[in-house]
């Protein structure tokens, strides 16, 4: 059961970071107006993914493990890459939409999993985080309305 926690924190963490690369290149990338309230959006939600990947770091050392780093690294987010035109807003909010909507799932499994392990504290941190994704995917498919 640890296992299946430890494989889930570091899926989690590999994935923040990658989300935060992302969300980082989108932002300096959208070129329009109607992309400006976005890339300031995904400017600030930067932070918070690397915040919510320093904390799974901490619970990935209580797990005696060390945090994933570059050589760990493989990158899963392909709609979230820029796009090829700079003024295509929507593909970044879909995008960020697919990213939100894997985070969720993840966590969701990571509270599952600590829960059979009892590991409240790492159930505590997933269900936080948890928040905080759907609080990020319900802002965006708010924006996908808007750009439909």
């Amino acid at each position: 059961m640890a296992d299946d926690i430890v494989d889930l924190l570091e899926r989690a963490y590999l994935d923040e970071i990658e989300t935060a690369m992302n969300y980082l290149a989108n932002a300096t990338y959208l070129e329009t107006i109607s992309g400006e309230t976005v890339a300031e959006s995904l400017k600030e939600d930067v932070e918070e993914e690397l915040d919510h990947a320093e904390e799974l770091g901490y619970r990935l050392r209580y797990y005696g493990e060390v945090p994933p780093a570059s050589a760990d690294f493989e990158a899963r987010q392909d709609s979230l890459q820029p796009p090829e035109d700079g003024s295509d807003v929507l593909a970044v909010v879909e995008g960020v939409i697919d990213a939100e909507e894997d985070a969720i799932e993840t966590y969701e499994a990571l509270i599952e999993a600590a829960v059979d392990a009892d590991d409240p504290v790492t159930e505590d941190l997933a269900v936080k985080l948890l928040a905080d994704e759907q609080a990020h995917l319900a802002e965006f498919l708010s924006y996908r309305k808007g750009l439909e």
